[in-house]
């Protein structure tokens, strides 16, 4: 059995006009991930029926409330939040700065 290399089928994009490794965009793509992370933490709490917002009884509230939770996570993220987008970056920083 052949071994298939990752790298090679990652950095095949056709039209990709940017760079996908860079800095920032790694960045930003942890800080993406942290916020949907964190999304769902409150997303289970809330349908734990821990009280977080309400009872969430309405369809109308359910979304809203849905809305809120994915722009306030996304806040937390960018505000530094639990620090898993800095931990992300860090691991995937490639060594020589490039």
């Amino acid at each position: 059995m052949s071994t298939m290399a990752i790298s090679p089928v990652l950095s095949a994009g056709a039209g990709v006009t940017a760079r996908a490794d860079s800095p920032q965009k790694v960045h930003d793509a942890a800080q993406q991930f942290e916020a949907l992370l964190m999304g769902q933490i409150l997303r289970s709490a809330r349908q734990s029926g821990s009280g977080w917002l309400g009872g969430g009884e309405d369809s109308s509230a359910e979304c809203a409330t849905d809305y809120a939770e994915q722009q306030f996570a996304a806040v937390l993220a960018q505000r530094g939040g639990l620090g898993l987008a800095d931990l992300i970056t860090k691991g995937l920083a490639r060594p020589g700065g490039s």
